[in-house]
């Protein structure tokens, strides 16, 4: 886990700037500033929750009386900081979020990089890699801008870190401008700069340069410096040279992913048994701190709930409902990873299941993200109401307290039809072919399913129509619950995807199968993806609502019925056409 790695670099820049800030000002050289700042300092190191939060708290009273903002702000930072070390997610997003809020409320433009920073670090640690991007570059942006360019080159290696195995040529040269900037501002920092530069080099399998540069990472070391990378770069040096067994058991012997580490060692000289059995631990680990986060998320919510129980007893029904959703994460969460072992059963060369198993890993850590991503914003809106409704100090009337309340159902029902969503297609995908047929007239079948779906998005402004080349007394052996599970997910998608004009949900026949279409006016879908959009987590815009399961789901119950879903690519537009085609006769 590279996480508090990364978090206490973090921390060591902002007391160098905490200390550029003391500099300005008379008190830094005070009893009592030393004494609370030593104190703080002691309380993160052991990892004291009940020193720490006393001890920083009374440092903050102690720099708003100074008017020391900025360094009032940095210790805020080092709360949310202190928070994920203890991998209380849910906790620090709060305190991030808060940090910001306030930072805007007051108009401190100067100092928002440090809540965009801490977001940052939120992100990341919740494997949203993009978001974690987009957050260091906005801080390094505000950095420029505000003079604090001697505070860069950590936030460069935190982008380093992210995009190394991505774009390692975009690392290497956010490495070397992070060390011009520390030639030009800190060159202490310069030594660790480039002992990360000859790690990348080992990465990317420049045998050559990666020596060189250990050379001159010796040469510093007699000279007296050091690098947090020094273990790392002697376990890679030892693989170099080939003594695989001595780079094996330093590897071990290092506490930033030991198993990782020796996998890539095993898997550059070859051992693909070896690397398999380390990757597999490494997994195993991996899975078990994923559960841990997930844990950690989701009893921060519960107990923001449970407190809102106790001030509020009207919605208790709404907390079991919220506690029953995070059991059914937790449950569904080990059935993926029981999944993922039993398919591993199946694996014969061990070259073949070494790819397989980074393959299932970044599929878990989609899995993750989609969840976390479609679950935060409906808990947010419940959580925000709650406060709301529970404040005695905020006056409500009847029909906002009523509204609010309809809200918070309204999105706890979005949050449960996600679950029901996830565990349908699970299921699919282990049952045959249905037998339980019946016979209905296609026309009113469709018609009536079409009728169901317009009450669920009788808010749209797109017409919704139904045509049929069928006579009316043409009928189908079919079952109606699965045609409702393949036909709404195509409507649902239509809609989403169409801002003006019509929906029309066609049907024809030919001699052998039952032909369903779904038409829209919307902006498309391009040929190349016609085949990837029905895989799983799969979404062309991901600002669109939902977890991209839906064509998934709608083709796995079309199989269930021996027949096929595809995107029509002949379809010359506007908007896209899916065909849906169904044998007349059930294959038993």
């Amino acid at each position: 886990m590279k996480l508090k790695y990364l978090l206490l670099t973090f921390l060591a820049a902002t007391q160098t700037v905490v200390m550029q800030a003391a500099n300005k000002t008379d008190y830094k050289e005070s009893k009592e500033f030393v004494t609370l700042r030593d104190s703080v300092h002691h309380a993160f190191n052991n990892d004291d929750s009940i020193r720490f939060f006393k001890a920083v708290k009374q440092l903050e009273e102690y720099l708003l009386k100074q008017d020391d903002m900025h360094a009032y702000y940095t210790q805020r930072c080092n709360e949310i900081v202190f928070e994920l070390n203890r991998q209380r997610i849910f906790e620090a997003y709060k305190l991030a979020t808060q940090l910001s809020r306030e930072l805007t409320e007051k108009k401190l433009d100067k100092e928002m990089y440090m809540a965009i920073n801490m977001m940052g670090h939120v992100y990341n640690y919740s494997g949203d890699k993009a978001s974690a991007k987009q957050c260091f570059w906005e801080v390094i942006r505000r950095m420029e801008q505000e003079g604090y360019r001697e505070s860069q080159p950590p936030i460069y290696m935190n982008l380093v870190n992210i995009l190394m195995d991505e774009n390692p040529q975009e690392a290497l040269r956010l490495i070397d401008q992070a060390a011009s900037i520390a030639q030009e501002t800190s060159p202490e920092r310069l030594f660790d700069i480039e002992t990360r530069r000859t790690l990348a080099y080992y990465l990317m399998g420049d045998k050559q340069r990666f020596l060189e540069g250990y050379q001159a990472y010796r040469e510093g070391v007699a000279k007296g410096y050091s690098s947090v990378h020094g273990r790392r770069l002697e376990v890679y040096y030892q693989a170099t040279l080939g003594n695989i067994d001595e780079a094996i058991r330093l590897a071990g012997e290092s506490s930033e992913d030991p198993h990782e580490t020796q996998a890539e060692i095993f898997a550059g000289a070859g051992m693909w048994q070896e690397a398999f059995e380390a990757l597999k631990k490494g997994t195993a680990e991996t899975d078990s701190i994923n559960s841990l986060l997930l844990s950690s998320s989701m009893q921060g919510i519960q107990n923001e709930l449970k407190a809102y129980e106790t001030e509020r007893q009207a919605f208790r029904r709404w907390v079991y409902a919220l506690a029953f959703i995070i059991i059914l994460l937790l449950l569904l969460a080990l059935a993926f990873v029981y999944i993922v072992q039993m398919r591993r059963r199946h694996w014969r060369e061990m070259e073949k299941a070494y790819q397989r198993v980074l393959e299932s890993d970044k599929m878990k850590t989609a899995f993750i993200q989609n969840v976390s991503h479609e679950v935060r914003t409906p808990l947010n809106i419940i959580s925000g109401y709650a406060q709301v409704i529970a404040d005695p100090d905020y006056d409500i009337t009847p029909y906002e307290r009523k509204r609010m309340a309809n809200t918070m159902m309204d999105n706890t029902y979005v949050i449960t039809t996600m679950i029901d969503e996830v565990l349908e297609i699970s299921l699919s995908e282990s049952a045959g072919l249905e037998h339980d047929l019946t016979s209905y007239p296609c026309n009113d079948l469709l018609h009536r399913l079409l009728e169901e779906f317009k009450k669920m998005v009788s808010d749209s402004p797109i017409t919704i129509q139904y045509e049929s080349a069928l006579d009316d007394q043409f009928t189908i052996s079919t079952n109606e619950g699965i045609m409702r599970r393949i036909i709404h997910p195509l409507l649902d998608n239509a809609v989403k995807n169409t801002t003006a004009g019509q929906v029309t949900l066609r049907c024809s026949s030919t001699p052998d199968n039952l032909v369903i279409q779904v038409e829209d006016t919307g902006r498309g879908i391009p040929a190349n993806q016609a085949e990837h959009i029905f895989e799983r987590f799969v979404k062309l815009d991901s600002f669109k609502e939902g977890m991209g399961l839906g064509l998934t789901f709608s083709r796995a119950m079309t199989t269930r019925l021996g027949g096929n879903v595809r995107l029509d690519t002949s379809y010359a537009g506007p908007g896209a056409r899916f065909e849906v085609t169904i044998p007349l006769v059930h294959q038993q």
